[in-house]
């Protein structure tokens, strides 16, 4: 499943050549998410990360990656660019929630959609419309619960049809749908179906899926389709967790962060054999 295709680096690149993520969601209680997200999509590449979260009492720097920009979710719009926009981690079902994806989904610009984002999609029909009907890219990263919330279904019909779940997701939003879990699907609205076949479960523990999302995140600003960063994504989040295992980290107490740095030594072997 692994592509072959990562994003080069030549020697005069600077930072603008390596594609912009804002990570938007983080409302009260919830601003951890963003910041694992925002964490992940730095070490997987990004040339600039943006963390926007909608709690009152978010932090204005993150002291651990001082390099992550913190923007007000209004503010975000004042950007020149945006290569990709990651919006759902600790996002919340708020009014405010609803405007920001509503807004987000006109705009013509790489889109993943996660976590309460999703939720927020099955529940409002307007917002289903608006995704179906986007010309950029989508890709969608549903664990089996958020997917049965959007397929109207039980979490248990979909552990039981994960391939056909997976390519209804996808073909009903006209979307890349990463449906989570043992063996994660990623199915492409043309009918293109693959299995990841690395992971661990170490995985399941809070934050992993946050983690992920940065990673795709930041495979995609970095200029991959939405297919490609998918299969990507999920390739290396999932061989991150297993090199931790092989290092005896884990699987019971395998944290989202020790993924996302042991993802950054994933990359930059898979980086080097392919430049």
């Amino acid at each position: 499943m692994l592509v072959n295709t990562f994003p080069s680096r030549h020697a005069d690149a600077h930072k603008g050549t390596f594609g912009s993520v804002a990570i938007i969601g983080g409302d009260a209680s919830m601003v951890g998410a963003v910041l694992l997200s925002a964490r992940a999509a730095l070490l997987s590449g990004a040339g600039r990360v943006y963390a926007s979260c909608l709690s009152r009492n978010a932090p204005s720097v993150d002291m651990l990656h001082p390099e992550i920009m913190f923007r007000k979710p209004a503010d975000l719009t004042n950007l020149a660019q945006l290569d990709c926009v990651v919006i759902g981690p600790g996002l919340g079902q708020s009014q405010t929630a609803i405007e920001l994806l509503e807004f987000w989904l006109s705009q013509n610009v790489v889109m993943l959609i996660d976590a309460d984002a999703l939720n927020l999609i099955a529940k409002h029909p307007h917002l289903t419309a608006i995704c179906k009907n986007r010309r950029a890219e989508t890709v969608i990263t549903p664990h089996p619960g958020e997917a049965a919330r959007l397929l109207k279904t039980t979490t248990e019909d979909i552990q039981q049809n994960r391939t056909e779940s997976a390519l209804k997701l996808a073909y009903s939003l006209h979307a890349t749908c990463v449906l989570k879990g043992a063996n994660t699907m990623v199915a492409h609205h043309d009918g293109n179906y693959f299995i990841n076949t690395t992971g661990n479960v170490g995985l399941a523990s809070g934050g992993t899926g946050d983690v992920l999302s940065g990673i795709i995140g930041s495979i995609l600003a970095q200029g991959l389709s939405g297919l490609d960063a998918a299969k990507l994504g999920v390739f290396v989040h999932g061989a991150a967790a297993d090199a931790l295992l092989a290092k005896g980290v884990g699987p019971a107490g395998l944290t989202a962060s020790e993924v996302a740095v042991e993802a950054r030594h994933i990359i930059n072997q898979l980086s080097s054999c392919t430049t």
